[in-house]
């Protein structure tokens, strides 16, 4: 485990690390899914948790770590020689297991994230060979005091090819009383035969109440605003984010440049450029690309319906997305719009494209489709 003074790529800016979190918020089917088979003795050796960013996929994952630990003792039998019954994979703070999973000194577990490289000091971009070369060092020094193992895999998406042929011989050959938990949030990208030794456990959007209560949990400036459950689309990952960089004054930025349209207001235009431009504003610029799509999303799908969402994401943008996307025709053309501002955003970061110039690019196509 890492000490306090290195990165973790698995951590969301500015809140807790999923192990520190005690409470899952808005995902009690997945976690009756996994109680279900627990209970009848049938507890698969991989988990694939699947789901959007941000909507408690390894708070789910560290969560049932904890549990399986705890309850190691207890997994022989019950008091008649069956399986015990769960109906809560909560465990007391103060409980051994969950005071070492806390320290980062828990012996029955491993966690898999993308690691440092010692040559530049920064997070590696993959999680490489390397990092799961460790687990059957794990797993070898671990079996000999009989409890459950658990491994954590966050996330399966980053490994490099290498990586996932390694874990794949793990999931082909897994060891006894050891549990693999492998979080995705694009399960498409993984191996198939990685996909198939696995059960999914699907996450869902959280709803408003259920996000607003997870942002308190993880100590958020919550602002009461439907506009950022609308923007964030029940991820509260994605909420962190737009609260820590301002992502809510920015959209209502955007709004107020496209009100303009056809017309082109060069200044509200070039000040939005400079923001994505400025010196340290990386994340910002990648909010930015982020929200124009939501903006464009969703004028498609107000021509797609007839009817603009049920909630504004920025003050008059209702009116808005009705007078550019009118009709299906004009959906369509928002659309194919989207279609190719993503594309161009993908080369212009490939290339690194000046951030400025990409996001007046960006405004220049949608012009020209608000102008057609």
């Amino acid at each position: 485990m890492s000490d306090d003074q290195t990165p973790e790529a698995d951590r969301v800016d500015g809140a807790p690390h999923p192990r520190d979190t005690q409470t899952l918020f808005g995902q009690q089917c997945a976690i009756d899914t996994f109680l279900t088979a627990l209970n009848a003795d049938r507890l698969h050796h991989g988990w694939l948790i699947t789901g959007p960013l941000g909507v408690g996929k390894a708070t789910l994952a560290w969560q049932i770590a904890r549990f399986l630990l705890a309850t190691s003792d207890e997994a022989d039998g019950g008091l008649f020689g069956g399986p015990p019954q769960y109906d809560s994979l909560l465990v007391d703070p103060e409980h051994p297991v969950a005071r070492r999973i806390a320290a980062r000194s828990e012996p029955g577990l491993y966690a898999i994230t993308r690691s440092v490289n010692e040559k530049t000091g920064r997070l590696r971009d993959q999680i490489v060979i390397d990092d799961v070369r460790g687990l059957t060092h794990f797993l070898h020094m671990s079996a000999s005091d009989g409890g459950r193992r658990v491994v954590i895999v966050d996330s399966a998406d980053e490994m490099n090819p290498n990586a996932a042929n390694g874990l794949l011989k793990m999931l082909e050959e897994p060891p006894a009383r050891t549990t693999l938990l492998l979080i995705s949030h694009q399960p498409s990208r993984l191996l198939p035969t990685i996909r198939s030794r696995c059960r999914e456990l699907r996450l869902s959007p959280l709803s408003p109440e259920d996000m607003h209560d997870a942002l308190i949990q993880a100590q958020a400036e919550v602002q009461e605003t439907p506009a950022l459950a609308e923007l964030a689309a029940g991820s509260v990952g994605e909420a962190m984010r737009i609260l820590r960089l301002d992502g809510l004054e920015i959209y209502n930025q955007l709004v107020q440049l496209f009100a303009t349209m056809p017309r082109f207001d060069r200044p509200r235009a070039l000040a939005l450029a400079e923001t994505a431009a400025q010196r340290g504003a990386a994340d910002k610029f990648e909010l930015l690309l982020t929200l124009l799509d939501i903006f464009i999303s969703r004028t498609a799908r107000t021509g797609a319906t007839g009817h603009p969402p049920m909630t504004e994401a920025a003050p008059g943008e209702a009116e808005l997305l009705m007078r550019l996307a009118p009709d299906p025709l004009r959906a369509r053309a928002w659309a194919t719009t989207a279609q190719e501002i993503s594309e161009r955003s993908r080369h212009g970061r490939a290339v690194n494209l000046d951030p400025a110039a990409l996001v007046l690019d960006t405004v220049f196509k949608i012009q020209k489709t608000a102008s057609a």
